[in-house]
C-alpha cells in the first residue's frame, strides 16, 4: 500500500509541477526506483527601440520565455529516463503550445560509457548544453544556431526543435576525476519530403563534443553543462570543441549543400577570497553550409547560417550579500560574420541579482546592436538597424 500510495503521489505532482533539468526533488519508490520532480519558469519585460507599431517608439512587452515540466527517474540500477515539456513560442499566442521537449531512455553503465536515446540535446557548444536555465546571462543565445535550433519542426522540412533531435548519444568521462569528457551521437538532422527539400537520400547527422577540465572538474548530470557555478565548483578552466556534419544538410532541392559546423568554447571561473567570483565564457563557431546563394529564392530552402561568429562574456559576482542576494555585473560582446549576408554585432551590459544560484535570479540589462533586427535572415538582402533594448527578467526553479 505504501508503495502504491507513493507512486500515486508522484504522478499527481508531475501534473502540476514544472521542473528544471538539473533541479528538483527526489521521491524514492523503493531501493532502485525513484522519480525526480521540480519547476522552472522564466519571464521578462523588454523595451526595444523603434519596435512599437508606430515604428518610432520603444515597445513595452511582457513575455513568458520558458515554462517547463521535467520528470526524471530510475527504474533499474542501470536504466533511467527523462521526460521534459516546454511552452514552445510562449511569446506568440498564435503559435504557443506545450510540446514534448525531451524523451530520453538512459542506459548508464559506468562513468566511462553510457547510452542515451530518444529525443535529446544534440552535442554542440556549451551554450546549447547549458540550456536557458543554466546560462550565465538571461538572453544567452546570440551566435547562429546549429540545425536543430535553427529549425522549428521535427520530421519533413525540419531538423529538430530547441537544440533537440531524435537519435542516440554515447557519453562518458576518463582521467583524474573524469577530467576528459566526451559525447558522440547520430541524429535525424534535416529531413525533407519526397518531393521537396535537400537530403533526398535521408543522410543522418553526426555530432560530437570533447572537453577537458584543467582545474576543478565540473559536476553536471550526463553531458549537460553550466555557464557559471557562482564559485561553488571551485576554480574552473574547461576547454571544449564540438562538431556537427550532415551530407545535403542545408539549402534546397535545386541548390543543396553539405553542412559542417565546428565550435570551440571555454569557461574560466576564479574564486577571489574576500572579493567574489570572476567568470568568463567564450565561444567561436565556424559554419560551412555550402549551398548556392540561389537557394534563398527556393520555397523549400533550409538557408541556415554560413560563416563565422563569436561571443565573449565576463561576469563578477560580488561577495557581500545585499539583502537576500548578490550582485553580479557583466559585459558581453557578440560578432556574427555571414559569408553571403551583412555582418551583425551586439553589445550587452547588465547586472544579475543572484538569490539562489540558477534557481532564483533577477537580471537587468541593456543591449545595443543589429543581431535582433536582422534575426535569422542570412540572405544577401538582409537589413536591420542598430537599436537599443532594455530588459528586466527573472527565472525561478526548484
Amino acid at each position: 500500500m505504501k508503495k502504491t500510495k507513493g507512486i500515486a503521489v508522484a504522478l499527481a505532482l508531475s501534473l502540476v509541477l514544472p521542473l528544471a533539468a538539473q533541479a528538483g526533488g527526489k521521491i524514492s519508490i523503493d531501493e532502485t526506483k525513484w522519480i525526480s520532480l521540480g519547476i522552472g519558469g522564466r519571464a521578462a519585460y523588454s523595451a526595444v527601440e523603434d519596435a512599437a507599431p508606430s515604428g518610432s517608439d520603444f515597445t513595452n512587452d511582457f513575455t513568458i520565455n520558458n515554462a517547463r515540466i521535467y520528470i526524471n527517474g530510475q527504474v533499474h540500477e542501470y536504466v533511467k529516463f527523462e521526460f521534459n515539456t516546454e511552452c514552445v513560442f510562449c511569446g506568440n499566442s498564435s503559435l504557443e503550445e506545450f510540446v514534448l521537449l525531451d524523451a530520453v531512455a538512459k542506459i548508464e553503465l559506468s562513468p566511462y560509457f553510457n547510452i542515451w536515446a530518444g529525443r535529446l540535446l544534440v552535442p554542440a557548444e556549451r551554450q546549447e548544453l547549458n540550456g536557458p536555465f543554466y546560462s550565465s546571462t538571461f538572453d544567452a543565445y546570440k551566435t547562429p544556431f546549429y540545425p536543430s535550433d535553427f529549425s522549428v519542426d521535427f520530421g519533413a522540412g525540419g531538423a529538430g526543435v530547441y537544440a533537440r533531435d531524435q537519435g542516440v548519444n554515447i557519453w562518458g568521462a576518463f582521467g583524474p576525476e573524469g577530467a576528459f569528457q566526451y559525447v558522440f551521437g547520430v541524429f535525424q538532422g534535416l529531413q525533407s519530403s519526397s518531393t521537396a527539400g535537400p537530403n533526398q537520400d535521408d543522410n543522418p547527422l553526426f555530432a560530437g563534443r570533447v572537453a577537458y577540465n584543467f582545474l576543478s572538474v565540473e559536476k553536471n548530470p550526463g553531458y549537460y553543462t553550466s555557464g557559471t557555478y557562482y564559485g561553488t565548483g571551485g576554480d574552473i578552466l574547461t576547454l571544449a570543441a564540438a562538431f556537427q556534419y550532415q551530407e545535403d544538410g542545408a539549402g534546397s532541392l535545386a541548390n543543396s549543400g553539405d553542412f559542417f559546423g565546428l565550435s570551440v568554447d571555454a569557461i574560466f571561473e576564479k574564486v577571489i577570497s574576500g572579493a567574489g567570483v570572476f567568470t568568463f565564457n567564450g565561444e567561436y563557431k565556424f559554419f560551412d553550409a555550402d549551398y548556392d546563394v540561389a537557394a534563398f529564392a527556393d520555397p523549400d530552402a533550409f538557408t541556415m547560417f554560413d560563416g563565422d561568429s563569436f561571443s565573449v562574456v565576463g561576469l563578477f559576482l560580488l561577495e557581500p550579500k545585499v539583502w537576500i542576494g548578490q550582485f553580479q555585473p557583466y559585459f558581453r560582446y557578440t560578432g556574427v560574420y555571414a559569408n553571403e549576408s551583412s555582418d551583425r554585432e551586439e553589445y550587452e551590459a547588465g547586472v544579475n541579482y543572484v538569490i539562489d544560484g540558477h534557481n532564483a535570479r533577477i537580471s537587468l540589462f541593456y543591449q545595443y546592436g543589429d543581431i535582433a533586427t536582422k534575426g535569422l535572415n542570412y540572405a544577401p538582402t538582409a537589413t536591420g538597424d542598430d537599436v537599443s533594448a532594455i530588459k528586466l527578467a527573472i527565472q525561478v526553479q526548484i
